[in-house]
């Protein structure tokens, strides 16, 4: 696996579109107000031709000029590292002119982005052999103050800060709007994260032993994993070949999807043979599938389905579209421990 080097403290980012750009509000606001926290913290900021378009269908613009953008990006000399400028729908498109054996030839650099940026995240580490860094878009790091979790995501990028715990409480309900784009998360819900191991089911709050596995992280947005499944961008057989002595850890976290979808996407994975040498499942709090459809919820529609794997399972995770989400480095090997009584949560990423 190879690991870009991180963010000096003058180094520089570069901000493109291959997703959704940042031309209406709050991300317009958000963006603006990124530049000057990052540019006042010391940082060269440069930017892609289309952060601010809008012309384009679930994309910032044309599928060919958001490719060049990001490919001009990832090849520049003066860009140290990458912040897309958001997520959305049709980012699967732009891959088409993505051209991956120019990226693993090249040195490598970070890219960091979430959602419909699983494209690029969970490609970088498949095709290249690149890690990249599934966390927050550009427009977050302009809310004031920065959440936790947004610290957090720098100092990843800058290398000082591999381990996380995970935060406290959780955003149900965003406060921010046209007219309060700048407003940080609305944390008001709190943390559960709930554990599957083989054998005794969903852990209590009463069992106090500790759960941990080890493994390299993959993964990323499930919308997008089963939409890339079975097309040529599909290597994932490969990939899990060449590290399957490390074993993986799958984070998955799900948009759009209703919980019979959510189900059917990981049958899909599984049935594809993606999940084999797996060691734990990470599963983030889902969007669209909070709600309980036909005796169905957001626990099962995992749980019965990779329950034949026999590994931990631990759900309502701070990763993906509920905020905050920890920054995970895609590629690396990961330790992770829980605790159910305490509800005490870590994960340890390491670069080899």
């Amino acid at each position: 696996m190879r690991y870009p080097e991180f963010l000096k403290e003058k180094g520089s980012i570069g901000f493109i579109a291959p997703s959704f750009g940042c031309n209406i509000e709050p991300y317009r606001s958000g963006f603006d107000n990124a530049q000057k926290v990052l540019s006042g913290m010391g940082h060269k900021l440069l930017f892609g031709e289309n952060v601010y378009a809008g012309d384009g269908i679930g994309i910032s613009t044309s599928p060919d000029k958001c490719g060049r953008e990001l490919m001009d990006m990832v090849l520049s000399d003066d860009c140290d590292v990458i912040i897309s400028c958001g997520g959305g729908e049709l980012m699967c498109e732009t891959m088409e002119h993505v051209d991956f054996e120019a990226i693993s030839a090249a040195k490598p650099k970070w890219y960091m982005g979430y959602s419909d940026n699983t494209n690029m995240t969970f490609l970088l580490a498949t095709l290249a052999d690149t890690a990249a860094i599934y966390g927050p878009c550009a427009p977050a790091f302009g809310m004031e103050p920065w959440h936790r979790a947004i610290w957090d995501a720098y100092r990843v990028l800058r290398g000082d800060c591999l381990d996380n715990s995970g935060y406290p409480l959780y955003e149900l309900e965003s406060a921010k709007d046209e007219e309060h784009p700048l407003l940080p998360y609305n944390c008001t819900e709190p943390r559960k994260i709930q554990a599957w191991t083989a054998g005794f089911g969903l852990a209590g709050e009463k069992e106090s032993g500790e759960i941990r596995f080890n493994g390299r992280l993959i993964g990323g947005c499930l919308d997008i994993l089963a939409m890339l499944c079975g097309t040529k961008f599909d290597r994932v057989e490969a990939f899990t070949e060449r590290y399957r002595e490390d074993g993986f850890i799958w984070f998955l976290e799900a948009c759009d999807l209703s919980v019979f979808s959510i189900r059917r996407a990981v049958w899909q994975l599984k049935n594809a043979g993606w999940f084999r040498y797996v060691k734990g499942f990470l599963i983030g709090r889902p969007l669209a599938g909070q709600e309980d459809l036909m005796g169905l919820d957001h626990i099962r529609a995992v749980t019965d389905v990779l329950a034949e794997f026999g590994v931990p399972i631990l759900l309502d995770v701070d990763i993906g579209h509920l905020p905050p989400m920890m920054p995970l480095i895609t590629g690396s090997v990961a330790e992770v421990a829980y605790t159910p009584k305490a509800d005490s949560f870590r994960i340890m990423m390491n670069l080899r």
